[in-house]
């Protein structure tokens, strides 16, 4: 069953600019990725800070492969390390 994985950062102002490498990078991998399906990256417009990624697997164990990857993993630290917290995930099944 196809899952959807909210991702869920803040950007501190000013580091916008170095975030957004990263994320197409991060991206850019996934989709060689057995079980991705879709992505997007989604700026809040009230809270400029507030960054969502959808992406959509064809199963949590897709995912989770993915999430447990060495390369994903390596982005994702620098992702953490420039904003300075981690960032928090949610698995959602279609309603």
């Amino acid at each position: 069953m196809a899952v959807k994985i909210l991702i869920r950062r803040t950007v501190p102002k000013g580091k916008e600019d170095a975030l957004l490498p990263l994320l197409l990078e991060m991206r850019s991998k996934a989709t060689t990725e057995p079980g991705y399906i879709s992505g997007e990256t989604l700026r809040n417009a009230e809270r400029l800070e507030d960054y969502v990624v959808i992406s959509t697997w064809k199963s949590v164990e897709d995912w989770r492969r993915w999430e447990r990857s060495e390369g994903r993993g390596a982005i994702q630290k620098k992702i953490d390390a420039l904003l300075g917290e981690k960032t928090t995930y949610g698995v959602y099944f279609y309603g």
